[in-house]
């Protein structure tokens, strides 16, 4: 079966300033956040990206959605190679992002058109599209409200129909749940799913356990931008959860538990 998201030995750096060396109490001029990365995820499953913070999870989603250049390393998606072809590479993605920041002056119904535009969606799919998505997480309402005026809850809402307005076959999710009240979080979950019997392929970086162990079918553990290992979801159980799983092998790579 042909991969939807081929990652080969993906690196990239960044330089630290005199003044994050001071703050970090480093004297290392460069941080490595992603280190010789690989790892595949195929048509229809949800993979799940967990580590903790600070790990490389949200850099090797944004080298994979083309926001950041890798230092080496190869990338496609559905084919296309990420360096070589990132209008066809964005075409086939929807990433949503707990860092993306919608313009405080701007209401749903005007970034929903703006963005499915954008995209190049025909309007008469783009009304429909909006309508469905809108009802099902409760925008209508607030549609011609400005995002400065909307909930926490409400915007992350917004973010993510924004996300996925070109009906995208290859969906990325960094943190999707982050900062969301328990309702708002629990349509979130269930949308994830219901993405995933339309056919959806899905990444999902978290650092919540019992996420992954909801909704993923597989799981890569990252730490300090290395992939130490990865599963299929069905091989844990108690005692052997995912997170005593992931406790053994950070103590392994940590040298034991601060």
């Amino acid at each position: 079966m042909q991969p939807i998201l081929e990652v080969k030995n993906l690196v990239k750096t960044f330089k630290l300033s005199k003044k994050q060396q001071k703050i970090e109490k480093t004297n290392t001029k460069v941080r490595v956040a992603v280190n010789d990365l690989s790892f595949n995820i195929y048509e229809g499953e949800i993979y799940g990206l967990l580590g903790p913070n600070g790990a490389g999870k949200t850099t090797t989603l944004r080298i994979i959605s083309t926001l950041i250049k890798k230092d080496s390393g190869e990338v496609k998606v559905n084919g296309y190679d990420i360096s070589k072809e990132q209008s066809k590479v964005r075409s086939q993605i929807g990433f949503l992002t707990s860092e993306l920041k919608l313009d405080d002056f701007f209401t749903p119904n005007y970034l929903f058109d703006y963005f499915s535009r954008l995209h190049g969606v025909p309007e008469e799919v783009r009304e429909k599209r909006k309508q469905e998505l809108f009802d099902k997480f409760e925008i209508s309402e607030f549609k011609e409200v400005k995002v400065s005026d909307l909930s926490s809850g409400m915007k992350q809402k917004v973010s993510l129909v924004i996300s996925i307005v070109h009906d995208p076959k290859f969906i990325i999710f960094d943190e999707p749940t982050n900062g969301l009240d328990v309702i708002t979080a629990k349509t979130v979950i269930d949308f994830l799913t219901a993405l995933k019997e339309a056919g959806k392929t899905i990444i999902l970086s978290t650092h919540i356990f019992s996420l992954v162990e909801r909704i993923c079918d597989r799981v890569g553990v990252i730490i300090d931008g290395r992939l130490i290992f990865e599963e299929s979801m069905s091989v844990f159980s108690e005692p052997n959860s995912l997170e005593e799983r992931f406790f053994l092998e950070y103590e392994k790579v940590k040298g034991g538990l601060a």
